[in-house]
């Protein structure tokens, strides 16, 4: 007689394990703890076997029905049911194993030591809050171009067109690791060409014009809230760091008898050195007897256990009256960009060196950090004796004189 739920929901445990049968092998333990366990008997090569069907109440009667008979077509085509699980449950590991998540993270712990830890940070989080939760779990082998529209759109549709366009050329990356290491044949991210919109560029505010930077300058040097925001406005033109960079300059990077400050680069995470001109040294020496102590060259008003906030500078150039849109913290690079390259007339390598911009020789190696460190030091201590010279109005020359060759 056929099984009902009702009987199912009725069956109390004994001491031994007991069956409950139902119709064309389907049957029902109950365990002596009050476990309902499904079994399907069946015969193949001549040898009974048994096939687990879950349990009960997860598998209701309906469910293990259906899963019994999808048994029985498996049998009718001489095909094992138990070995067909084997094969299955062995398949869905290996579409795991190769999914788009798997290799991703894969990639990233595999690279993530060649850059720095903020860059590093970024990429995970956008993977982790904009491409894992939609495509992650998909074989890498099954992801189309389409797929991957679909996912960097969302991220489109909220505004965040860079960060689209930033997502996609990461999953790009993975793609091609996966290509390299024989678990995709193609990248598809390469079919998407144009399919976003372009980006706008962007840029830092930084006026280049030279009679306003001079008062620019005047305006910082007048500023009088602590000596230690007081110092960092008066380095940061003289050394043209990223602001990070500048913010968590360390006492033990400053060399003081050879001129120089060495760090690693925040966005490649490479070794780098700033000739310090002796303006620069005379504001560290100004400045070391108060923060010497901690291990930060310009730390936090609140501990100097942590380095000065991204928007101290900001807020002393804004109290000064610099407006936002007409410098940044960033601005100082393209302002010594400009006008060491357009006024004073310095080779643009040297500039770019300086900068810590990827420059390579006519083979396409990288320079290493010491290439055109004579010159670069030279070229330091023009630029701030320049800057002294624009600071009194000795000296304001025009933008885009010819050069003298």
């Amino acid at each position: 007689m056929a099984l009902t739920d009702t009987t199912i929901r009725n069956a109390k445990p004994g001491v031994k394990p007991t069956k409950l049968y139902d119709e064309r092998g389907l049957f029902l333990i109950v365990t002596p703890a009050g476990g309902k366990w499904w079994r399907f008997r069946f015969n193949f090569d001549g040898k009974e076997k048994l096939l687990s069907l879950g349990i009960y109440p997860d598998v209701s009667l309906k469910d293990a029905r259906e899963r019994r008979d999808a048994a029985r077509k498996l049998l009718a085509n001489d095909i094992n049911p138990s070995e067909n699980r084997k094969v299955q449950k062995s398949a869905r590991a290996d579409r795991a194993a190769d999914s788009f998540e798997v290799i991703a993270r894969e990639w990233y712990a595999k690279y993530a030591t060649t850059w720095s830890a903020n860059h590093g940070d970024r990429i995970i989080r956008r993977f982790e809050r904009d491409i894992f939760p939609w495509i992650g779990g998909n074989p890498i082998t099954e992801l189309t171009a389409p797929k991957l529209l679909d996912v960097v759109r969302r991220i489109e549709n909220r505004g965040a067109l860079e960060t689209a366009h930033r997502a996609l050329s990461n999953c790009g990356q993975v793609f091609r690791y996966a290509v390299a290491t024989g678990r995709a044949e193609r990248d598809p991210s390469g079919d998407l060409r144009g399919a976003l919109p372009p980006v706008k560029g962007t840029h830092f505010a930084a006026t280049t014009e030279p009679k306003r930077v001079a008062e620019i300058l005047r305006a910082m040097d007048d500023y009088e809230g602590t000596l230690t925001v007081r110092c960092a406005l008066r380095l940061a033109p003289l050394v043209f760091v990223r602001p990070g960079e500048l913010r968590h300059a360390q006492w033990t990077d400053i060399d003081f008898d050879a001129a120089e400050w060495r760090y690693l680069v925040t966005k490649t995470n490479t070794p780098h050195i700033v000739p310090l001109a002796h303006q620069a040294i005379e504001i560290l020496r100004e400045l070391q007897p108060l923060t010497g102590n901690s291990q930060f060259v310009f730390p936090s008003a609140r501990s100097f256990s942590r380095p000065m906030s991204d928007n101290a500078i900001l807020a002393a150039m804004r109290r000064q009256g610099i407006d936002k849109e007409e410098m940044s913290g960033h601005g100082f690079r393209a302002v010594a960009r400009t006008i060491l390259d357009e006024v004073l007339g310095v080779r643009p390598d040297f500039i770019e060196h300086q900068l810590a911009h990827a420059v390579r020789d006519p083979n396409g190696r990288a320079y290493n950090r010491t290439v055109h460190l004579p010159e670069r030091r030279k070229m330091m201590q023009q630029w701030a004796d320049y800057l002294d010279k624009l600071k009194t109005g000795a000296e304001i020359i025009p933008m885009h004189r010819e050069v003298q060759t």
